[in-house]
């Protein structure tokens, strides 16, 4: 067996978080950060896995027998990760069941950007593993960690995408978005990493609320995806802010964190952590370093053109 190397891009949702759940349209774009998956030969029905942050400093390294997987061995003993992976190969051998049938494999993951920063550890691996076994990326998403997908369609597409969930079946399409304002564009890193999982648990019960709201959520999508002008921009994410600040009960970032700024700031994918999406006329760096928040990146740095 020869090596392979297989590649996934990350993502981030910039509208449509929470609610792509319910089925609204969002628009998601394709980073230029992602995370490589290298297969080797290996031996003794095992697995070697070690994974390897941006800075190549080793995140998680363990052993898995075949029996491990195929009997989906979880227990308390083991790493929480080893747990999860446990789950993601168990799943992929439902699929595919030859894959367990060789000696072994070595595997290797690499990451481009900081695993802190949240913009996609999980479905660039999940989606890794589709291309690695030829099996269904978006089955074995749902069957493993869940969620709406639209991470699993950036991690496989090199354009913006519309994504939308219909009977729970992922539909998406490549777009053109390129906004001649990018410029005013910036990405945030917050300091902290938000748990999707947590976070969509926290949403489900606030669910009820969101048939009203959706085709409202699907009007600024469209909107923004064809706006040409920044402030016409910004006034559509705000309003998007606005909309799901009472879905969840909870205030926007902005009000929380960024009252004196100029400009709008919009969480994006789970609230409360990861990155935010800033529209502003100036450069927005000194106000966010002055805030403590170092990790400032423009839209061209950020977004897969």
């Amino acid at each position: 067996m020869q090596n392979q190397t297989f590649y996934s891009n990350g993502k981030l949702l910039l509208t449509g978080e929470y609610v792509v759940l319910d089925g609204a349209k969002a628009l998601a774009v394709p980073t230029r950060f992602g995370q490589n998956l290298v297969v080797k030969k290996g031996s003794n029905q095992l697995i070697k896995w070690v994974s390897f942050d941006a800075d190549e400093t080793i995140w998680f390294q363990d052993t898995i027998t075949f029996e491990e997987i195929k009997n989906k061995s979880l227990n308390e003993t083991n790493d929480k990760i080893k747990n999860t992976l446990i789950e993601i190969l168990y799943q992929a051998f439902m699929q595919q069941p030859d894959f367990l049938t060789t000696e072994g494999y070595e595997i290797e993951t690499h990451l481009t950007f900081p695993r802190i920063w949240g913009l996609g550890t999980s479905s660039t691996l999940i989606n890794n593993i589709g291309q690695w076994l030829q099996i269904d990326a978006f089955e074995l998403l749902s069957k493993s960690f869940g969620g709406s997908g639209y991470d699993v369609a950036c991690a496989q597409t090199n354009l913006p995408i519309i994504y939308q969930l219909e009977n729970e079946i992922p539909h998406f399409k490549a777009i053109h978005f390129n906004p001649q304002f990018k410029e005013n564009i910036h990405f945030v890193y917050l300091n902290q990493k938000q748990s999707s999982k947590s976070a969509i648990s926290n949403y489900l019960t606030q669910r009820h609320k969101t048939g009203k709201i959706i085709s409202k959520i699907n009007t600024i999508t469209y909107q923004a995806i064809d706006c040409k002008e920044g402030k016409e921009f910004a006034k559509l994410m705000e309003q998007h802010e606005i909309i799901m600040s009472d879905v969840l009960e909870t205030k926007t970032v902005q009000e929380k964190l960024f009252p004196d700024f100029k400009g709008v700031v919009k969480s994006l994918g789970a609230w409360g952590g990861d990155f935010v999406m800033v529209l502003s006329k100036e450069n927005p760096k000194d106000y966010f370093l002055q805030k403590g928040y170092t990790t400032v990146l423009s839209y061209e740095e950020m977004v897969l053109q």
